[in-house]
């Protein structure tokens, strides 16, 4: 592929508009029609949707700066509306689905959102939960017609003592079609309106702003410039161009609302892909009959893939054939984010002649800042530094980071920017690591996360919970121990797995019985002083509603410790 045609620096929706003339009638996105088959979309009627949409925000007062928040599940809707927002001057604010209604309303408050698109009866009616947060928003639209507000608003006011007027509701509450079809007169009378705005957004003003899920205190709002994004996929372009062809395939199950899966559409949208649009529940099964060209996952998604390739398989050989029927044998790039992944997966994919490039970063980084190279890589770390950015590591082993992809602070929250940068302007990612020969980065732990342990040893409990990832037998460990001569653990047994095991005889001791082995067999792999000592039960659910995961699910560690504390503390007895 000749990649000279996409490196130039431009915000994301120009990507749509730029090729639109040679891409016109050719299909951008094929969507599930329900009964097991697929409909393509153009790339005409996605730039139609953009410009639509574009047009009737620019028409309700959206200045070139505000906030428009997206809440809803992935639809080629959310991201005609997220680039629409972009086209327009505005800044897209994506909440993750995941989010309960109060932190809904605290991003739409804290962001100062203008606007809201939100999708499916559950979240329509968690918008109306925290209506009171809402005041500033002008509009809420419905990205899809089969939500109906009368209903849902009347259920939620059963069991709510106040909330929105049903008149409130009808004036402010609108629905994509409507949107469309005012959008479409709008831009018939006067098409140079949408042209002349995006045209006119600058590199240099924010396009986007996502919010840390944060695992302590209130999320923080990272607002991202045109050219902090763009600088960024111009280098994942320049690294991983080798291992994309023309008119490549992919299909896409990332949230949209996480940087990782919105980048990816992105990318999409720049290199021609034709995408097809999945879930988390159905991907894994349609990969055979869409045989991709392009993956791209969180490391869980790969590693059942693994487990079922090697489910029955006799050899290796065996082992890889079936991996390759399980991916459609047609994969040419695999991308691998938000977490670790297991050596040996990487190496099974690679033996089966698919590579899978595991890389590094954080929100505030726009979000890459290493990648291993098709040509240059090492699977025991998470690559080298992209060619705009700078790394270095603090005294203590912390990753600093520079470049244009570097945000420039935290929304409303001088005091968090202070903190996250040094006197000098680098970027202090909170992550320890260490460099090898040959100038790739590892990543050891988490800043935070390090617990010191009595005889003064820094231990990353981190690294040690990700080593219980794929056990089907515990849905979560969390270590415990700063300040104590050892370590011990909190652990959730999978009920569904331990249940099929023991059947009636899941007694706490039984279920011991099976977690134990499996700890002892982690702990033969790390050091002495890193070794679980004890452990306790936990049958409490962790979920984001009751506060123990982020809406991104990473476990909230501090409030674990806070209310299991005294279980762990009486593993020291």
């Amino acid at each position: 592929m000749d990649i000279t045609p996409y490196l130039q620096l431009e915000p994301a929706p120009q990507a749509v508009f730029a090729h639109l003339d040679e891409r016109r009638t050719r299909v951008r996105f094929m969507l599930p029609d329900g009964d097991g088959d697929w409909t393509g979309m153009t790339w005409q009627a996605f730039a139609d949707q953009i410009r639509r949409i574009g047009q009737y925000l620019l028409d309700a007062g959206l200045k070139s700066g505000e906030r428009v928040a997206i809440y809803a599940p992935n639809s080629v809707e959310w991201l005609s509306a997220a680039l629409a927002v972009q086209a327009v001057g505005g800044v897209m604010v994506p909440i993750y689905g995941s989010s309960t209604a109060a932190q809904a309303a605290y991003v739409v408050a804290h962001s100062d959102a203008r606007f809201v698109f939100v999708d499916t009866d559950a979240l329509l009616a968690r918008v109306f939960e925290g209506w009171s947060d809402y005041g500033d928003v002008t509009k809420v639209i419905s990205l899809s017609d089969e939500v109906e507000p009368g209903p849902i608003l009347q259920q939620v006011r059963q069991q709510m003592d106040d909330g929105p007027s049903f008149g409130e509701v009808e004036e402010r509450v609108t629905s994509i079609e409507r949107v469309f079809e005012l959008g479409r007169s709008l831009d018939d009378e006067t098409p140079a309106r949408f042209d002349n705005a995006l045209s006119g957004v600058s590199l240099d003003q924010n396009g986007l702003m996502l919010y840390t899920s944060g695992t302590t205190g209130k999320p923080k709002g990272v607002p991202l410039t045109h050219r902090n994004v763009a600088t960024n996929g111009r280098d994942w372009i320049k690294i991983n161009a080798p291992l994309i062809e023309e008119h490549a395939v992919d299909i896409l199950w990332l949230p949209l609302s996480h940087v990782f899966g919105f980048g990816q559409a992105c990318l999409g949208n720049t290199l021609g892909f034709r995408t097809y649009v999945s879930d988390p529940v159905s991907v894994l099964d349609q990969l055979p009959t869409v045989r991709p060209s392009i993956f791209m996952s969180v490391p869980r998604y790969f590693e059942k893939l693994a487990e079922a390739a090697g489910n029955d398989a006799d050899s290796r050989e065996e082992t890889t054939e079936n991996l390759r029927q399980l991916t459609g044998g047609n994969l040419k790039f695999c991308l691998s984010g938000g977490a670790g992944l297991k050596r040996e997966v990487k190496d099974l994919f690679f033996d089966a002649d698919m590579l899978i490039i595991e890389g590094y970063g954080l929100t505030e980084a726009s979000p890459t800042l290493t990648l291993n190279r098709p040509d240059d890589f090492d699977f025991d770390t998470v690559g080298k530094p992209l060619p705009a950015v700078d790394l270095k590591l603090a005294e203590d082993g912390e990753i600093l980071a520079r470049g244009d992809s570097i945000f420039a602070g935290y929304h409303k929250n001088p005091a968090a920017t202070a903190a996250t940068f040094t006197d000098d302007g680098w970027l202090k990612t909170g992550d320890l690591g260490r460099f090898t020969d040959q100038g790739f980065l590892q990543i050891i732990g988490r800043k935070k996360d390090i617990l010191v342990t009595a005889a003064g040893k820094n231990i990353s409990p981190t690294r040690i919970e990700k080593r219980f990832d794929d056990d089907p037998y515990l849905l979560h460990v969390v270590v415990y121990g700063d300040a104590k001569k050892y370590l011990v653990a909190a652990v959730w047994p999978n009920p569904a797995i331990i249940g099929e095991k023991l059947g009636d005889d899941a007694s706490a001791e039984a279920i011991r019985g099976v977690i134990k082995p499996r700890i002892d067999a982690v702990n033969s792999e790390l050091a002495r002083y890193e070794t679980i000592k004890n452990f306790t039960l936990i049958d409490e659910p962790m979920t984001v509603e009751n506060g123990f995961l982020t809406p991104t699910l990473k476990v909230k560690r501090n409030k674990v410790y806070e209310a299991f504390g005294e279980h762990l503390e009486a593993l020291y007895q």
